[in-house]
């Protein structure tokens, strides 16, 4: 019988946009690097009635721009999953994040395991497998290289790239995330104990098809790749689909039985 969960907290990391009550899962979604909470406001009403959607605001930028930037993976992770943690005692929780947003939630994730209270599912977007990240120093560059990373990668829209304000406003964060990013150095493959999805745009120069595919070794339960028409920000142009493929794909995933240990 399924319960309905209590109303979500998470302190200063989750943002919610259409609370649900009645919601008996919560999808929680992690940004990608320069990013905000904000960008997954469209995705909550494409969700089905039972499924609340949370998003988390990294510190350092928009509602939280006077708090001190996080600079490395452990600590955003700890934190991030010290606001998860009692939210996912309350009921199942499904983790999304994109790019950076995938490490981020995939940390989390193991953080949640290895309390007792892991994640429903995993499902990453527009980031290689742990063990195939590429090596790159981007947080090191000028400003003029790293405020171009975002036009390359289309996260910006392109009229706004020549806004000198937005670029004064966005380059403290996404340098600090793009330096979580690489100098993030996963551990060992230690497989979840839960479903992992994993998506990517077919035109992204940042993920090729064999790094998505090599999540599946950081799973010890059901896996499945996906790909969607597009570059590194795919998820915009596609919203819809992506929604309904982690609602999909998260409900089978479920419904089939764990591969056997051997």
């Amino acid at each position: 019988m399924k319960t309905e969960m209590g109303p979500a907290t998470g302190h200063d990391w989750l943002r919610g946009y259409s609370p649900r009550p009645r919601a008996t899962v919560r999808l929680i979604c992690f940004p990608h690097a320069g990013g905000n909470a904000a960008f997954f406001r469209p995705w909550a009403s494409l969700l089905a009635g039972h499924v609340e959607l949370l998003a988390v605001q990294y510190p350092g930028r928009m509602d939280r721009a006077s708090e001190p930037l996080v600079r490395r993976m452990t600590e955003m992770a700890d934190r991030a999953a010290l606001a998860v943690a009692p939210l996912a005692r309350q009921g199942p929780v499904v983790l999304f994040g994109h790019s950076l947003g995938a490490s981020v939630a995939h940390e989390v994730a193991r953080r949640l395991a290895a309390g007792g209270t892991g994640p429903a599912a995993l499902v990453v977007s527009g980031r290689p497998a742990p063990h195939r990240l590429r090596a790159t120093t981007v947080h090191l560059a000028d400003d003029d290289t790293l405020w171009a990373e975002t036009g390359r990668l289309g996260g910006t829209q392109e009229d706004l790239l020549g806004s000198a304000l937005l670029r004064h406003l966005s380059l403290p964060a996404l340098r600090a995330d793009y330096e979580v990013a690489e100098t993030y150095r996963p551990g060992p493959a230690a497989p979840l104990p839960a479903p992992l999805l994993a998506f990517y745009g077919d035109r992204d120069p940042e993920v090729a098809e064999d790094e998505a595919r090599d999540w599946s070794a950081w799973t010890s339960s059901g896996f499945t790749l996906t790909a969607f028409p597009g570059d590194h920000f795919y998820l915009v142009p596609e919203r819809a689909s992506v929604v309904k493929a982690i609602t999909a794909g998260v409900a089978e995933l479920a419904s089939s039985p764990a591969p056997a240990s051997g």
